[in-house]
């Protein structure tokens, strides 16, 4: 059966996450801020759960339309084949949204569209009363500007929720931008990757996973994994083709330093659980004093800003000093994300581009530092 889904996505992600659907293989939509939706059947919904980095979460549409009145909401929730979805015991759940409408309520709308589900499902099961004892199911409602789009949650836990992360830091960058910072850069695995501020290793482990082609998902659970529409086969046969899928062969080279050692236990830790610590040099080193070795690699680093250095003049003089080692790295490209909206005054050099991005509620820029193509090899 062919189901209309969202990814959802972090602002300024939108067109990397398209990106990755498009590669994987299925058919787009719309691109809009925050999502992308597109088709895809049953195999489509394992697989798109299992294989995108970027993206916050995987939604089933069940519909989208026009409400002014709790009636009309009441009404048109009731007229979606819910029992298609949702079992005689399911458990579902009802969170939501609405912005600039009419029904702005939000648990007003919470309770109306629950009792119209459970009226629809009643009915359809022919019984007074629903258990709730089996799978959950969790409903989500947007409204914007009185439109309302109901979908119900593929995904469970967040998908930035990758599984390895056994130990963490204080304001950890989220999996799913630290692997969209390497897929807009022109790092490959055939080049040399530096974070001289790794903290707990999220950038070099998204990239080392990247290079090794691990799907972001293959180590943790799903909400739709215990759905009646989805044979558990599909689960199991997608789940061993991403197994059979991996690059083992490739020699990755990802290098990551940190002048804190807690924070490099945790990052060393971390690439254990993720399966990728052969890919990944660390090192226990201030940026100024690491060896940045071979021409044409590529630089990715989150380094201290504005909320994470209380000392603003702290902060221009870090980022002084990043200016000075990192100009010498003229065959190099560099890639920094920041709050801090000096930066490129203190680096001294302005960035080839730059894209505003969200870490967290925090917003940034990630300035773009080209570097020259390295040489076809022979």
């Amino acid at each position: 059966m062919k189901y209309k889904l969202i990814a959802t996505t972090t602002f300024g992600i939108e067109a990397i996450c398209k990106r990755e659907l498009i590669s994987l293989g299925f058919e787009i939509i719309s691109t809009e801020n925050g999502k992308v939706t597109f088709y895809a059947d049953e195999v489509g919904i394992v697989k798109a759960n299992l294989w995108l980095r970027t993206a916050d979460r995987v939604l089933l549409v069940m519909d989208e339309f026009t409400a002014y009145t709790f009636d009309e909401l009441f009404d048109k929730v009731n007229n979606i084949d819910w029992g298609s979805l949702i079992p005689k015991d399911g458990n579902f759940i009802v969170n939501g949204k609405s912005v600039k409408s009419k029904l702005f309520s939000i648990r007003d709308c919470q309770s109306i569209i629950k009792k119209s589900i459970s009226k629809k499902l009643m009915d359809k099961y022919e019984i007074s009363w629903l258990e709730e004892t089996g799978a959950l199911y969790s409903v989500l409602f947007s409204i914007l500007k009185d439109v309302v789009t109901i979908t119900v949650d593929t995904s469970g836990l967040g998908l930035h929720k990758r599984g390895y992360r056994v130990k963490t830091v204080t304001a950890p960058m989220k999996e799913t931008l630290a692997a969209s910072l390497v897929l807009l850069s022109y790092w490959s695995k055939d080049r040399i990757l530096y974070d001289p501020f790794c903290g707990s290793g999220t950038i070099p482990i998204e990239a080392a996973m990247i290079g090794r082609n691990i799907a972001p998902g293959l180590n943790r659970d799903f909400a739709a994994k215990s759905w009646d529409i989805i044979d558990p086969q599909i689960w199991k046969d997608e789940a061993k083709k991403a197994y059979q899928a991996i690059d083992l062969d490739t020699k990755i080279q990802i290098f990551a330093s940190d002048i804190d050692e807690e924070n490099l236990e945790a990052a060393k830790e971390n690439a254990i659980e993720a399966g990728v610590d052969d890919c990944i040099d660390f090192s226990l080193s201030d940026f100024k004093d690491v060896k940045y070795e071979n021409n044409y690699g590529v630089l990715i680093c989150n380094p201290p800003y504005g909320e994470r250095l209380e000392d603003e003049k702290a902060v221009q003089k870090l980022y002084g000093d990043m200016g000075k080692v990192f100009i010498k790295l003229d065959t190099w490209s560099k890639y920094v994300i920041t709050s801090y909206v000096n930066f490129e005054g203190y680096f001294r050099k302005k960035s080839d581009r730059q894209r505003k991005l969200y870490n967290g509620r925090i917003e940034t820029r990630y300035y773009q530092y080209y570097g020259p193509r390295p040489p076809l090899k022979e």
